[in-house]
């Protein structure tokens, strides 16, 4: 009998996945932190996982209003979740950034990653244990 990891995993490798993808917008949202009219922004993982767990495809329809428009095929959408932060109190230069937040917001996900990290290696030790007989 095959041991599937997909339904063995369940949802947590792509948890680190995006945990890890959210790591670095986040600190590259901290690393433009003085940069003028920088937007900060943030995925959500609500969405985020929605979309994981009903994947459908995200085709751009695009209206032809002229007969010299040519039909675009194959072209998706895929902007990887990505949603401009707002600010509490926004800059006069325009930037976005808050710092306060975006360390915040950091450190939230730097512990959801390692909580994923210590069920996903707990379930590597449950499938040794079932591959070894114990």
């Amino acid at each position: 009998m095959a041991i599937s990891f997909d339904k063995a995993l369940g949802v947590h490798e792509d948890a680190m996945r995006f945990r890890g993808h959210r790591a670095a917008v986040l600190a590259n949202n901290l690393a433009n932190a003085d940069t003028p009219n920088y937007k900060a922004r943030d995925i959500d993982f609500q969405s985020a996982l929605a979309e994981k767990m009903n994947p459908q495809n995200k085709a751009i329809e695009l209206q032809t209003t002229h007969q010299s428009h040519r039909e675009a095929q194959g072209l998706l959408v895929d902007d990887g979740g990505l949603k401009y932060r707002t600010p509490q109190q926004p800059s006069i230069d325009g930037n976005t950034v808050e710092e306060q937040v975006e360390h915040g917001q950091y450190m939230e996900n730097s512990l959801a990653f390692q909580a994923s990290f210590t069920f996903l290696n707990s379930k590597f030790k449950g499938l040794i244990g079932a591959i070894k007989g114990e």
